[in-house]
């Protein structure tokens, strides 16, 4: 009785709300695209998205509607941009153009996506066919150029950031890159060319051949293990550069003490090398996994993690004393994690080297005690643009483990290990 009752209920309720008057702003274009309007104000991006599109699907034709639909899809590539999503902001540029196809920022913006994204090819094609539709810009030259950078075509990256500094003669950044580039100029032009399936290599003309496969071959081997270990493997081809001491001082105006860089290109200091050492390989290894730290963080990544994770690849293959490590240890002198989450450049030699191995040693208890998932979890979550605290405290939440119970967990080892 009591259930019949509740059904005939439920039938009133169900036909009540069918025959409900629908309000007259639902169908109603205009009225969704003001509403539209205010949610992109109030950063709204994916609400506003959709009440554009269902206006949009009522009046299709409606100009003021298909433009200000394709700003909501700008408004989305943007936002998918600042979350590292790169190809998924590119699929919003690209509707956007669609929608307004006399409006070249759209076109812009999707050659900076795929830049981000290591798409070189098709940001070029994107950034190119955007000047031919009339904008030529500093930003659109500065993005080209680097492009062309990065794919090693130097020539045409100088061509046009000065394109770019012609523009706007007073812009630094872009000042700093086409003098760095030109540096690089008249190192590279005579060095001889290889590549295998990751990578592409240029050498001095001190370096044999032999010796450039070798560093080809150990690279690739670097590319299974580091991507193993962190579970990525980058798909762009990877620039790898060998100089003569002079040469890369000139090109990276590096300390004293660096053994190698990778600013975008992997970069190595040979001298007189003539076969590849064990040293020479954990440098490769070294170098190699700053490649996949980057990518998986963004860039965000504090230095003593970069480092601590390219020294634990490098030291599989050649593992040096850790003099410096050993003597701070035994009284606890350890220089301030916080102190080593930005560059390493201004160091003494002593001092980088104790930079280096303290770093080493604290990623190499992560890995021991929290597992490579965890370690890549960290990564990760830096990417997503939040502050070193937060992406430990996220990734070991399963530990109960922040930033400084870390490092105190860390001290307590090192105690056991070395005594005080």
């Amino acid at each position: 009785m009591q259930k019949m009752t509740f059904a005939c209920l439920s039938v009133v309720c169900l036909l009540a709300f069918l025959f409900w008057p629908i309000p007259s702003w639902a169908d109603d274009p205009l009225i969704r695209n003001d509403y539209a309007l205010e949610l992109l104000n109030a950063g709204e991006y994916e609400k506003a998205l959709e009440q554009l599109q269902k206006a949009f699907s009522f009046y299709p034709y409606d100009e003021t509607l298909r433009k200000n639909l394709a700003v909501a899809y700008m408004y989305m590539g943007k936002k998918e941009l600042e979350n590292n999503r790169y190809l998924e902001a590119a699929e919003n540029f690209d509707h956007a153009r669609e929608l307004s196809p006399g409006n070249s920022t759209y076109g812009m913006m999707r050659g900076i996506a795929f830049y981000l994204a290591k798409n070189y090819d098709a940001s070029k094609f994107e950034l190119r066919r955007a000047i031919d539709d009339g904008n030529r810009t500093t930003d659109i030259y500065y993005f080209l150029g680097r492009a062309h950078y990065d794919s090693g075509e130097l020539e045409s990256a100088v061509e046009s950031l000065v394109k770019a500094q012609e523009l706007e003669p007073g812009n630094k950044v872009v000042a700093d890159l086409l003098e760095k580039i030109r540096r690089e100029v008249t190192v590279e032009s005579k060095m001889g060319k290889g590549h295998s399936s990751k990578f592409e290599i240029s050498y001095d003309t001190e370096a044999t051949s032999s010796l450039a496969d070798a560093v080809l071959d150990a690279l690739e081997t670097a590319y299974n293990q580091v991507g193993s270990d962190l579970d990525y493997f980058p798909s762009a081809r990877i620039p790898v550069i060998l100089y003569t001491k002079k040469d890369y001082r000139l090109v990276t105006s590096s300390p004293e003490w660096s053994g190698g860089l990778y600013d975008g290109k992997i970069r190595l200091p040979i001298g007189g090398a003539a076969e590849l050492t064990p040293q020479l390989k954990a440098i490769l290894f070294h170098e190699y996994t700053h490649v996949v730290v980057n990518e998986l963080a963004r860039g965000n990544v504090p230095t003593w993690l970069n480092e601590g994770l390219a020294e634990y690849e490098g030291r599989r293959e050649y593992n040096p004393p850790m003099a410096e490590l050993g003597g701070v240890a035994k009284i606890g002198s350890y220089l301030p994690f916080s102190s080593l989450e930005g560059s390493f450049g201004g160091l003494s030699s002593k001092q980088a080297s104790l930079a280096y191995q303290q770093s080493y040693s604290l990623v190499n208890y992560m890995i021991g005690a929290y597992g490579w998932f965890n370690v890549k979890e960290i990564l990760v979550n830096l990417g997503r643009r939040i502050s070193v605290d937060a992406a430990l405290s996220k990734a070991l939440g399963g530990f109960a483990m922040d930033y400084a119970g870390m490092v105190r967990e860390w001290q307590n080892y090192m105690r056991k290990e070395f005594g005080r």
